[in-house]
């Protein structure tokens, strides 16, 4: 097995390397039932969840959910409620059955419905096997309507070119899965207050963002620094601030994105002062 990490997220996670996902794919609109629904191998089920840190406070929305064994499995070993759907009303049929045999009816339900119609807002976790047309279909609604955090896996398809934050070859099935955590928006100029170099104490940082990935710049310092090492991941971000004319003066901002404000703990590092000091921004105006 092969894994490749784009995050400094779950080290823990990668425990997991074993499980897939049922394939009731869909077309798009409108939706097909000429796509065959491919039965994900189970190990390869579990290794989704277990990749995705899938626990009792998630709610699983299973998007093509087939037989059902993806949500039936995050109910029954890992505590978690949810619920799929799927086009096919026999597939439908079927979750349920399986649901009500597994004794996890009260946690997770199967509705016969368009998954590109089906809200989404409420998940924490989204489970697909879909097509990769699909997935590229479905991506701005995962981007704009999941809260940041939330974990999207994906059996086999990735997303274009949104990086995934984890891949994963899950050994003997020759299955590939993908992790994506949703990323705050953060692109914009911030005003940030907060202990910085030499003392001062408020300065602008200016963001570019593609999915995680963002680079930053910092003004209105009375000298040239430089933004280094600046990190997303879901709603915490990290950034350094490096003096120019001291290499070795340097302060770590770590904390949390909240719609338009951003807080944590600032850190003196090289010749720095040292010491945790709390810092906050908010976003300028357009």
């Amino acid at each position: 097995m092969t894994i490749h990490r784009h995050s400094r997220w779950l080290p823990a996670l990668l425990a997991a390397l074993c499980v897939a996902a049922p394939l009731p794919a869909q077309s798009p609109r409108p939706p097909r039932l000429d796509v065959p629904f491919v039965p994900t191998p189970q190990a390869t089920v579990e290794a989704m969840l277990r990749v995705a840190n899938v626990g009792p406070n998630d709610f699983v929305i299973d998007l093509g959910s087939g037989d059902g064994r993806i949500l039936i499995t995050a109910a029954r070993r890992h505590g978690a409620r949810g619920f799929g759907v799927d086009i096919n009303p026999e597939r439908v049929k079927e979750g349920t059955e399986n649901a009500k045999a597994a004794g996890v009816s009260a946690r997770v339900q199967f509705f016969q419905k368009n998954l590109y119609f089906t809200p989404i807002a409420e998940a924490t976790v989204v489970t697909m096997y879909l097509l990769p047309v699909v997935n590229l279909e479905l991506r701005p609604r995962l981007l704009a309507e999941l809260k940041p955090g939330t974990r999207v896996v994906s059996h086999d398809f990735d997303m274009g070119d949104w990086q995934a934050d984890l891949q994963v070859n899950v050994r003997g099935s020759g299955s590939v899965v993908y992790l994506w955590i949703v990323p705050a928006r953060v692109a914009g100029r911030w005003q940030v207050r907060a202990p910085a170099l030499h003392g001062a104490e408020s300065f602008d940082i200016e963001i570019t963002q593609k999915y995680q990935e963002i680079e930053a710049a910092a003004r209105g310092l009375d000298r040239p620094v430089t933004v280094r090492d600046a990190w997303l991941e879901g709603g915490r971000i990290a950034f350094t601030l490096v003096d120019d004319g001291d290499y070795a003066h340097r302060v770590r901002f770590e904390g949390r994105v909240s719609a338009n404000m951003m807080e944590g703990i600032a850190r003196g590092d090289g010749s720095a002062p040292r010491g945790d000091r709390k810092w906050r921004a908010t976003r300028a105006a357009p």
